[in-house]
C-alpha cells in the first residue's frame, strides 16, 4: 500500500507542477474587469497590469474598444494620463511597476448601445524598450480582455449601472480580477487531471496484473 502511495505521489508530482505553471501564466495576463455588463450603461472599469519581467513597466496604452466611449478616470498617485482618440496611457512619473508587482488603473466608459462582445487591446511597455501586445484572441499567449455586453433591462439609465459610485469600492477589485481566468487555464487544468487519472489507472491496472 505504502508503494502504491509513493508511485501516486511520483505520478502527480509533474501534474501538479503543471497547474502551478498554468495559474502563473493566467495571473501575469493583462486584465480588465468587468467581463460583464450592459448596453449604453456608464462602466467604471479596472485594468490590472501586472509585471513580470525583470525591467519595470513604465507605460501602459489601452485601446477603447470601438462603440465605447471614454469619459473619465481616476488619477493614480505617480502616474500621468493622456488621452488621444481611442487610445488612454498611463506613464509612470517614477520607477513603474518592479518586477513581481501590480498595478490597477481605473476608468469610466459608456458602453456600446449594441449588444456583443468588446475586445480590450492593451499595450505594455517596459523600461528596456520592449513591448508586449495584449491584443491576441482567447486561448493565445498574450490575450486581450474581453466584456461581453448584454442588452441593458428596460427601464435603465445611462448612469445606471458602474457609474462613478463604483470608483468608491475598489476592495471589489480583486473578487472581480478572479473570474477574468483565460480558457487556456481550464484547457490545461483538465489535461493536467486527465494525465494524472490515466497514470493512477494504469499503475492499478498494473498491480493486478
Amino acid at each position: 500500500m505504502n508503494s502504491l502511495l509513493r508511485k501516486i505521489k511520483w505520478l502527480a508530482a509533474p501534474a501538479a507542477a503543471l497547474l502551478l505553471l498554468s495559474a502563473a501564466i493566467a495571473s501575469a495576463h493583462v486584465t480588465v474587469m468587468p467581463s460583464q455588463s450592459s448596453t449604453g450603461a456608464w462602466e467604471t472599469y479596472t485594468i490590472k497590469v501586472p509585471s513580470e519581467k525583470d525591467e519595470a513597466t513604465v507605460q501602459v496604452d489601452l485601446r477603447i474598444p470601438e462603440g465605447a466611449e471614454f469619459k473619465q478616470y481616476e488619477p493614480t498617485p505617480g502616474w500621468t494620463v493622456s488621452v488621444e482618440g481611442n487610445k488612454v496611457s498611463w506613464k509612470a512619473a517614477g520607477e513603474g511597476i518592479l518586477k513581481d508587482q501590480f498595478q490597477r488603473f481605473y476608468f469610466t466608459v459608456k458602453n456600446p448601445d449594441v449588444a456583443g462582445d468588446i475586445a480590450w487591446n492593451a499595450y505594455q511597455h517596459y523600461a528596456d524598450g520592449t513591448v508586449v501586445q495584449w491584443s491576441g484572441e482567447p486561448g493565445t499567449e498574450t490575450p486581450h480582455a474581453i466584456t461581453a455586453i448584454s442588452a441593458a433591462a428596460a427601464g435603465e439609465g445611462g448612469h445606471g449601472h458602474g457609474d462613478m459610485a463604483g470608483m468608491d469600492n475598489h476592495a471589489e477589485a480583486p473578487a472581480a480580477a478572479a473570474g477574468s481566468t483565460s480558457p487556456l487555464l481550464y484547457m490545461t487544468l483538465g489535461a493536467a487531471l486527465l494525465a494524472l487519472l490515466l497514470s493512477i489507472i494504469a499503475l492499478v491496472r498494473g498491480r493486478r496484473a
